[in-house]
């Protein structure tokens, strides 16, 4: 039989499991914000005041995902709102995603709220896709208490346009013969991968709808838009190629980014996020056992414009003086002067820790370090021995380093020994001398970001 995919989509994903988890946790308040003019979102208070997820009832207020919660209780005053909880959202995917493993082992998760089923290989164990594709979404429900919309179609690209129809708790087909009624009088916004600039530039030459895009002339579309204009005319005659990759993949990146609670507006402020960010990644990359060969900064302005800059490391690391100083020499590059927003700190093209490395010249040092000079060696990254304060009380005194060790490896085992301490006594057992004063102002608990994850910010 011809190929049959499911794009099955958790409706209102972070509102519909914060409230699964309001109703059945007895600590909860018991409040199904499904049911009333509610969003998910931050603390207007620590401005991280985006709308993550709506209500159908407040969406009739016209909010809308992405929009600004102040914005958002200006549209209704009385709204409720509840702050995310990402560790709970990743709790009830992986429960889903355990519970379509046992249907078939052919699933490519897309998001934390979405993923592809390939039915093909299963489709003589049911009477019909729809079928199939009932039993789950009711299985879904039953055991867990949300929704999910599901898309039906003989390629990706169309199971996902189908389970973006109506909602919620839908199951939607979108044949190659339904293509004409169903999917080509959307706007063009509609059409996955068509962005609002992409969008607007169609509209600007008369391209309106998904059936005015799949009837353009694509070499005109080339000129115009280069590869993307044939991807979009190839996307909006429902052509997709791609297959269900159900192969789990290595990390590409490991980052992270905050929203401040106040605007840097100083070098110095600005650094010391970027201390607790690097100290952040490059314990990620060391639990993960990863190095990396690159860090991007970005930078988010007070107006909201972004910009970013990158650059490869010397020798790949997972040291957080390495990260660190190399992520100030780019926020030195890249920074205007204007006040910050936002800052993020990402490291790319990663290895397995072991990987064989070609050292560099600068990685090697002539004379031994001792305990006593070590915080003279890492004072330019703001890192040294002496700047971290154990919380109990106790001197921490570095093992002395042999001449044969190179500079990299000595950071190695100091970020070693942190490790040790902070995981045998907790988090804040070891703190930076520089994090004492201010923490909760300059060492902000900030959201995790690596490739497989695509929180809001």
């Amino acid at each position: 039989m011809d190929s049959v995919i499911f794009h099955i989509d958790v409706n209102s994903a972070f509102l519909s499991w914060t409230s699964v988890d309001n109703l059945e946790n007895k600590d909860g308040n018991g409040i199904d914000l499904r049911t009333i003019p509610a969003i998910i979102g931050g603390d207007k208070k620590n401005r991280h005041g985006i709308v993550l997820a709506k209500s159908e009832a407040a969406k009739a207020f016209g909010i809308h995902t992405g929009e600004p919660v102040v914005s958002a209780l200006k549209k209704c005053p009385f709204l409720t709102m509840q702050a995310p909880n990402h560790s709970l959202y990743k709790e009830y995917s992986n429960k889903m995603m355990d519970l379509l493993h046992t249907y078939t082992p052919d699933i490519e998760q897309l998001s934390i709220d979405e993923c592809f089923l390939d039915f093909t290989p299963i489709s003589g164990l049911y009477e019909s896709p729809i079928a199939a594709a009932t039993l789950i979404k009711e299985d879904i429900k039953s055991r867990f208490h949300f929704t999910v919309n599901i898309g039906i179609a003989p390629n990706k690209l169309l199971a996902k346009m189908a389970s973006d129809f109506k909602k919620p708790d839908r199951i939607h087909t979108l044949f190659f013969d339904e293509i004409p009624t169903k999917m080509w009088p959307l706007s063009v916004d509609d059409l996955y991968m068509v962005g609002h600039s992409s969008a607007n530039r169609l509209k600007s030459f008369g391209i309106r709808t998904i059936g005015d895009l799949a009837h353009t002339d694509v070499e005109f579309l080339k000129r115009e838009f280069k590869s993307h204009g044939i991807q979009m005319w190839e996307y909006a005659n429902g052509i997709d190629h791609s297959i269900v990759d159900s192969a789990e993949h290595e990390l590409k990146c490991v980052g992270n980014s905050v929203t401040l609670r106040k605007d840097a507006e100083t070098e110095d402020e600005a650094k010391r996020v970027l201390l607790s960010l690097s100290e952040t990644v490059s314990e990620r990359l060391r639990k993960g056992g990863q190095i990396a060969q690159s860090v991007t900064v970005e930078i988010k302005y007070h107006d909201f414009s972004s910009f970013s800059h990158q650059m490869p490391f010397f020798t790949p690391t997972n040291t957080t003086n390495t990260i660190y100083e190399t992520a100030c020499l780019l926020f030195h590059e890249l920074w205007n002067g204007k006040p910050i927003r936002l800052l993020g700190v990402r490291t790319g093209k990663l290895l397995p820790d072991d990987t064989p490395i070609q050292m560099s010249i600068f990685d090697f040092t002539g004379n031994a370090i001792s305990g006593d000079d070590v915080s003279s060696t890492a004072s330019n990254a703001a890192f040294s021995p002496a700047s971290l304060a154990p919380l109990s009380g106790e001197a921490y005194t570095p093992e002395p380093v042999q001449n044969t060790r190179t500079g990299e490896e000595r950071l190695r085992r100091l970020d070693a020994a942190v490790d040790s301490i902070r995981q045998k006594y907790g988090d804040d057992a070891i703190v930076r001398g520089s994090f004492l004063k201010d923490a909760n102002e300059f060492k902000p608990k900030a959201k995790r970001k690596t490739n497989d994850s695509t929180e809001p910010e």
